[in-house]
């Protein structure tokens, strides 16, 4: 699949080879709103919480006799049928938090890319990087490209530069290549990522599963444990336990 390219002065530079395993799969709409949902439950705190009868002030005492009155019988000024009473199966405290499948989570952000890339949603930029925060550098930049609405930009790591530039634009969030997910991609009409972001998102979610990790040198790694066969030849032998049928 080929997505446009661009450099950092917004002139068309034709195109870029990407990975259809990422870019060009067949988004799944059902996988992306259960990814969604999931996201917002677990951005919920749950700390709504309302007093029942048991938790409020309020006296004991009986208000009127039983019988007699005509009313209806009551025994406590703290229920929920009267001014000031307890709140009858109100809210608690609780946790929102659904769990997903790591593949499902990777799944999700293939199938949102897919179909940003299929909606032409996603612009490619050789290069990203100011000298400085410059706001109306940043300006300049997405005024040039054929972009509106919402905009994402993502770079291969996090760039302070370019995030002080983007922080004061309406509308324009920064994110990692590494920090994509469902919910941020259709949150936003265009991503405008970096070469080296496209790259990363490739080795990210080009197998299905997250890059491999770097195995460290031999300085680093973990001292081998020692065997019985490595063991000092000299050390003294252990006495053995004399059973009870020898000692007859």
């Amino acid at each position: 699949m080929k997505l446009p390219l661009y450099s950092q002065t917004g002139e068309p530079r034709g195109t870029i080879d990407v990975d259809d395993r990422v870019f060009g799969t067949v988004p799944n709409r059902g996988l992306l709103h259960q990814a969604v949902v999931r996201q917002l439950a677990n951005a919920r705190t749950g700390t709504a919480m309302a007093r029942t009868r048991a938790e409020v002030a309020g006296t004991t005492k009986k208000m009127y006799r039983q019988k007699g009155t005509g009313r209806a019988r009551h025994g406590s000024q703290k229920v929920g049928s009267w001014r000031g009473g307890g709140v009858i199966h109100g809210p608690r405290p609780r946790s929102y938090e659904q769990g997903m499948p790591r593949k499902m989570r990777l799944g999700a952000v293939r199938s949102a890319l897919s179909a940003k890339a299929a909606g032409e949603g996603i612009i490619v930029l050789e290069e990203l990087a100011f000298e400085r925060p410059q706001t109306s550098a940043m300006v300049t930049l997405l005024g040039r490209l054929p972009v509106s609405g919402r905009l994402l930009l993502s770079l291969e790591s996090a760039n302070p530069s370019v995030v002080l530039s983007a922080r004061n634009i309406p509308l324009v969030h920064t994110a990692p290549a590494r920090a994509l997910n469902a919910y941020t991609l259709l949150n936003h009409d265009y991503l405008i990522a970096t070469v080296g972001a496209i790259r990363t998102v490739e080795r990210w979610l080009g197998t299905g599963f997250a890059a491999t990790e770097e195995q460290g040198s031999d300085e680093t790694a973990a001292p081998a444990i020692e065997t019985e066969s490595d063991a000092p030849t000299d050390a003294p032998a252990p006495r053995r336990r004399r059973s009870a049928r020898s000692d007859a």
